[in-house]
């Protein structure tokens, strides 16, 4: 009964404030051993493989349907890997797969590791706000991330494999489905996301220290991308599983 709540049982909303994410790339061949057998990275120029790193902060978040009252507030950051996964009925899915989730309050740790198998932890996460720079970090693991907000004019980060913005944005995220995987029962859990309005904006990242990322020791990885959204109502259906064979 509890590995199927962890199934994401329920359809979720919430609403994001603003959510800053950085893609990193890196050879395709370093990202590999990361993904379970059922999924394949998706890759750009048949080379590029890449990391992403969202951090979000939420309101209202809550089982869809409910009022806004009994939503909660969040700070979420979550580790995903650019994905793709062939469905039974032979459809292409880009997505995410998840390595690795953070939050900055007890309550998200303890309810998306009954109802998600994005293994949430409880971190000091703070964000700061000074002359259009963002600032965030975990004085606990070593995060730290700054972010200049004011600036329209933004340059692709150096060594970036894209050739513009235009490029680059399709590897800007979230994409419209998530994916798990149980090796023993051979079942990938799927589950969609829907979004409005979404126009992420390119931003510039002035520096960035991130131990989760380090600590994985993919060599050749370079920061990509990086850009923001705000105010974006935002949920997730309810999870469905099916069967996977190689195929």
């Amino acid at each position: 009964m509890f590995s199927l709540l962890k199934d994401h049982p329920f359809a979720v909303e919430a609403f994001f404030e603003q959510s800053y994410v950085l893609s990193f790339a890196a050879p395709k061949e370093a990202l590999q051993k990361l993904i379970p057998e059922c999924l394949s990275l998706d890759t750009h120029d048949d080379k590029w493989a890449f990391i992403a790193v969202a951090m979000v902060q939420t309101k209202g978040l809550r089982p869809k349907g409910f009022p806004a009252f009994m939503g909660n507030g969040f700070f979420l950051i979550g580790y995903r890997i650019f994905v793709k996964y062939i469905s039974k009925e032979g459809r292409r899915l880009r997505g995410l797969y998840i390595l690795g989730s953070e939050t900055d309050k007890k309550k998200m740790e303890f309810l998306g590791n009954v109802f998600t198998h994005y293994h949430y932890k409880k971190t000091n996460i703070q964000q700061t706000i000074k002359d259009d720079v963002v600032h965030i970090a975990d004085d606990a693991s070593g995060l730290s991330v700054n972010i200049n907000t004011r600036d329209t004019n933004v340059s692709l980060p150096l060594y970036s494999p894209f050739a513009d913005w235009k490029e680059a944005r399709r590897f800007a995220g979230p994409l419209p489905f998530t994916f798990s995987y149980n090796p023993g029962k051979k079942n990938v859990l799927i589950v969609e996301g829907v979004r409005e309005h979404w126009i992420p904006k390119p931003i510039e990242v002035i520096s960035h220290i991130i131990p989760f990322v380090e600590n994985l020791h993919i060599k050749g990885l370079i920061l990509a991308n990086a850009f923001v959204i705000k105010d974006i109502p935002y949920y997730w259906k309810k999870g469905r599983t099916e069967s996977w064979t190689a195929r």
